[in-house]
C-alpha cells in the first residue's frame, strides 16, 4: 500500500505518518530527510547532490527521483508514505514509472484537510515547558497550575519563534501552491480522499485506515 499523504504544517501529517510507520510497517519517504541521508552516506546519488548543492543550485527532479529510487530499492514491503514528494505534475508522472518499474503502484492520495482560521488558533496558542518539553496550549491545555509545569514543576515556557498568525498564513500559502498542480491529476484518477484534520489524533487515524483497509472497487 504505497499513499501520499497531504496536509499543511500543522495540521498533524507527521503524527499520522508516525503511526502509520508504528502500526503498520510503512515506510516514511521524506525527500528532505532522504537527501540528507544520502549525502552524509556518500551513496552515487547522494554525491551527486551534494555537487549541485555546493554549487549553489537547486537538486533537479531527476536527483530527487533517483533518489526515491534507491531507497524503494532497499525494500518498503510493507508500503511507503511519500512526504513532500510529489509537488508537480512532471514529479507525479516521475513516481508512477518509478513505481511500475518495481511492480508497484500509489494506492491513495490522502489529503487532511484543515479550517484555516482553527489551524491558526493551535499553532499560534501552543508552548512547551523549557524543562521537559511538555506541551500546552493557551486554550486547549493549560497547566493545572497557571505557569507551572505538570510534569516537571518548571515556571521557564517557551514558544516556537515561528507559531505566529503571519507565519501561518504563508505556510498555508505555499502549501497550497505546492499541492494545487498535484491534486487535478489525481482526482482525475480518482485516488484523492479527503479527511477531516481539525477532528481529534485517534479520529483522523481511524478515517485514514478505514481508507487504507476499504476493499478496492
Amino acid at each position: 500500500m504505497n499513499i501520499i499523504l497531504l496536509g499543511p504544517p500543522g495540521a498533524g501529517k507527521g503524527t499520522q505518518a508516525a503511526k502509520l510507520v508504528g502500526e503498520r510497517g510503512m515506510v516514511q519517504l521524506s525527500t528532505g530527510d532522504m537527501l540528507r541521508a544520502a549525502v552524509k552516506a556518500g551513496t552515487p546519488v547522494g554525491l551527486q547532490a551534494k555537487a549541485v548543492m555546493d554549487a549553489g543550485e537547486l537538486v533537479s527532479d531527476a536527483i530527487v527521483s533517483a533518489l526515491i529510487g534507491e531507497r524503494l530499492d532497499q525494500g518498503v514491503d510493507r508500503g511507503a508514505i511519500f512526504d513532500g514528494y510529489p509537488r508537480t505534475t512532471a514529479q507525479a508522472e516521475a513516481l508512477d514509472l518509478l513505481l511500475s518499474e518495481r511492480g508497484q503502484q500509489l494506492d491513495w492520495v490522502i489529503e487532511l484537510e484543515v479550517d484555516e482560521a482553527a489551524l491558526t488558533e493551535r499553532i499560534v496558542g501552543r508552548y512547551t515547558c523549557a524543562t521537559c518539553g511538555a506541551g500546552y496550549h493557551d486554550s486547549f491545555k493549560q497547566p493545572a497550575i497557571a505557569g507551572v509545569c505538570d510534569v516537571c514543576g518548571s515556571t521557564d515556557f517557551k514558544r516556537r519563534p515561528d507559531d505566529n498568525a503571519e507565519t501561518v498564513a504563508t505556510r498555508m500559502a505555499e502549501y497550497r501552491a505546492k499541492t494545487a498542480p498535484i491534486l487535478p491529476f489525481y482526482e482525475a484518477r480518482g485516488l484523492v480522499r479527503r479527511v477531516d484534520g481539525m477532528a481529534d489524533m485517534d479520529a483522523v487515524g481511524q478515517a485514514i485506515s478505514g481508507i487504507l483497509d476499504a476493499p478496492r472497487g
